[in-house]
């Protein structure tokens, strides 16, 4: 008996020992990944500064999520800032000092904002260039225009703390960074005309491809901190939320409000602080989209 209860101890911390030695190599995987080199073909898109695209790329700006991690004024804001460790600020992306896009040419804005790697061809974990990969070219000129075009503030660039854990699920590829998840090879969208139809939905929805997945079916948001509720499912498939939203009219008093049709309100991690400034156009045009998605049940990306 003694015998069986020694090698089980034997065994036992074989196993521990084993397993710290696994999760510590999944660890350094995660920071080799994030110095990886990622090899990309950049199309630079030309500068423009005439006032109609900077009043265009100030939509884009309010509307599509950058002042959420960037802020109004784009110095960069803390948004997350987690109970396991996890810390993430956005970096300054006007050209003032200790700013991170002072010296940037046509092809790094690309490279950043399409691509989620930086000039040094590093991938950015923190960037959600999924959202922007499809984006075209007149709207991308617009926004980088308007970026631009912001007011120098003292900034610094990003910084990002991740957890033991998180670095380690980065290592093994079940946390990936959105140079993964982007065919680099496939050229942006085509510009469609701005109205209120199934065609431009499913361009401004790729905004919401980052939480609610590609397929639109919601689920856990790889990477974010445990205490996050996981995103809907926007497809009719089972566990929608969508039967909520039976009228155009209440689905764009919700993204405006931020209430639901009984008055309830949407956990906050959605972007209402973008989300509100969606035109009509854009809002019935998405409205339009998810309702021609096809059944999916929750998580199934």
């Amino acid at each position: 008996m003694k015998k069986i209860l020694k090698i089980a101890a034997i065994a036992g911390v074989a196993l521990i020992v084993v397993g710290a030695l696994a999760f510590a190599g999944a660890v350094e995987f995660g920071d080799r990944k994030l110095r990886r080199y990622v090899d990309i073909r950049v199309v630079p898109v030309p500068y423009v500064k005439d006032a109609a695209a900077l009043k265009l790329g100030k939509y884009l700006f309010e509307s599509r999520g950058c002042g959420e991690c960037h802020g109004d004024d784009g110095r960069g804001i803390v948004f997350i800032d987690a109970a396991n460790g996890m810390y993430v600020k956005a970096p300054d992306i006007t050209g003032g000092k200790g700013g991170v896009v002072s010296d940037y040419n046509e092809g790094d804005w690309v490279r950043t904002i399409r691509h989620g790697v930086n000039p040094k061809g590093h991938p950015l974990l923190a960037m959600p260039s999924e959202d922007y990969n499809r984006m075209n070219d007149a709207d991308f000129a617009a926004l980088v225009a308007y970026v631009r075009s912001l007011a120098p503030v003292a900034g610094e660039s990003a910084i990002v703390r991740l957890p033991m854990l998180v670095k380690a699920l980065y290592g093994v590829g079940t946390i990936k960074d959105a140079a993964e998840k982007i065919d680099h090879r496939r050229p942006p969208s085509q510009p469609v005309a701005v109205a209120a139809t199934v065609e431009h939905g499913a361009y401004v929805a790729t905004m919401c491809v980052g939480c609610h997945g590609p397929t639109f079916a919601g689920g856990r948001i790889p990477g974010t901190p445990p205490e996050r509720p996981p995103a809907a499912n926007l497809t009719p498939g089972e566990g929608s939320v969508m039967p909520r939203y039976d009228t155009v009219e209440k689905f764009v008093a919700m993204m405006r409000t931020g209430r639901r049709p009984d008055a309830t309100e949407v956990n906050k991690v959605m972007p209402f602080m973008s989300l509100r400034n969606l035109n009509d156009t854009d809002l019935n045009a998405v409205y339009a989209y998810l309702k021609t998605l096809a059944p999916r049940k929750v998580a199934e990306r």
